[in-house]
């Protein structure tokens, strides 16, 4: 098997960018599962649910497809505060809700990651605490005024012109940017991936 080539089950570009960071080849293989949180479910059983859900769907596919057998990558995030899940806002209104939710506080970026192989689906977590400055309501309108709000979880992107709205992180930036790389290498690692 090449230890440096995987699929990655994700459309996100992010994601993309950090796996060439690490100098992994990767097929892009995007999933599409229900992403509906269960009654009650906490945030991070959920993103870790979703991970491995999407990396088990993708490797059916290859087994159903014929395609090459390597392993796959899959990933979710999604933003906590007082026990509610953040996804991707539906609307601006949305986005200004959830960035007023988020202001002058801090909150919990969850990142589930699972690897799927014939050997069955690992999975890891990655918890970072955010911090956000108090923000005016303009400041939040100028920013989901740019669009970059509207395919986050949280409805905001770290690596974007977010990072002026953030105070501080306690945990993995790479995490709240959807990919935690030293998680993500050390699953990788497992099922005989060598990054290094």
């Amino acid at each position: 098997m090449d230890k440096k080539t995987i699929y990655l089950a994700s459309r996100s570009p992010r994601r993309a960018e950090l796996l060439q960071q690490i100098g992994l080849n990767f097929m892009v293989l995007p999933s599409d599962i229900d992403e509906t949180p269960l009654l009650d479910e906490l945030s991070h059983d959920y993103v870790v649910r979703l991970a491995g859900e999407k990396a088990q769907a993708c490797f059916a596919k290859l087994q159903i497809d014929k395609m090459d057998i390597y392993p796959v990558l899959a990933a979710d995030t999604t933003v906590s505060v007082d026990g509610r899940i953040l996804g991707k806002p539906q609307d601006d209104d949305e986005a200004f809700q959830m960035l007023s939710s988020l202001s002058g506080r801090s909150h919990e970026v969850h990142t589930g990651i699972a690897v799927a192989t014939l050997d069955g689906v690992k999975t890891l977590l990655s918890t970072t605490r955010v911090e956000m400055p108090k923000l005016t309501d303009e400041k939040i309108l100028a920013y989901v005024a740019t669009g970059e709000p509207r395919d986050k979880a949280g409805a905001y992107g770290i690596q974007g012109l977010a990072s002026t709205m953030i105070k501080r992180i306690e945990g993995s930036y790479s995490g709240v940017m959807g990919l935690p790389i030293y998680e993500t290498t050390m699953l990788l690692e497992q099922v005989g991936i060598v990054v290094l």
